[in-house]
């Protein structure tokens, strides 16, 4: 059984994984942790574990993947909106342990980069290439995390996607959305995903972040858990 830290517990998100993983003969829940007790993620008694999830902020995730490094434990960071300057941060982390960077940890999300790359490649330019994402009103980061990383499997398959061409919605309580438009001479091919329930991210997490105990040090992304990457 692995013991398991829940940073951003009282999230959206961060509730799900707690809710589901009191559930999971694989885990053992043995902190949740957020803003009113961030403290203790610094905390010389914070309890010993071997995994951490993050789902809060992107300072959140700055303190988080620093004590993962300290512990020498796994960590899952599921936080978008990530800068450059904090992926710097979790790059220095992941030199002393095993770090996931999940912007979306559905395992059908990953399943769809993968056939987005392999559509690209396989359509050359010969398609024009749109990606719509649909997200509920509260979410902050536009594009979104899943998005940008749709639009970097294209890149790293030889085509770049313009700006313009990355459309965000955010209306209504929509949990996530995302469509791949190739469009070519006579002919379109649609790639979609489409999530009904936070539970889907939470059960994807939970089954990475259970593959990335043990693993040696080195940045990984969720790809890595289906033998996609």
């Amino acid at each position: 059984m692995k013991r398991l830290i829940v940073h951003g517990a009282h999230g959206r998100m961060g509730r799900r994984i707690c809710a589901l993983g009191a559930d999971d003969p694989r885990f053992e829940i043995v902190a949740e942790i957020d803003r009113d007790n961030a403290s203790e993620m610094d905390a010389a008694t914070c309890p010993v574990c071997d995994v951490v999830i993050d789902f809060s902020t992107p300072q959140g995730t700055e303190r988080v993947v620093r004590f993962a490094a300290e512990r020498g434990v796994a960590c899952l960071v599921g936080t978008t909106g990530l800068s450059p300057e904090n992926l710097e941060t979790v790059d220095d982390a992941a030199r002393s342990t095993a770090v996931m960077i999940a912007p979306n940890t559905s395992l059908g999300v990953a399943v769809m980069s993968h056939l987005a790359a392999e559509a690209t490649r396989l359509l050359d330019d010969e398609f024009d290439i749109d990606l719509v994402e649909s997200h509920h009103a509260g979410k902050r980061d536009a594009p979104s995390g899943t998005a940008l990383r749709l639009v970097e499997a294209i890149r790293c398959a030889g085509t770049e996607v313009p700006a313009d061409r990355v459309h965000a919605i955010r209306a209504g309580d929509i949990v996530g959305e995302h469509s791949l438009h190739f469009s070519g001479a006579g002919e379109r091919i649609e790639i979609m995903h489409a999530a009904t329930s936070r539970d889907v991210f939470a059960r994807g997490a939970l089954r990475a972040a259970a593959w990335l105990v043990g693993r040696p040090p080195g940045r990984y992304v969720i790809e890595h858990a289906l033998g996609l990457a």
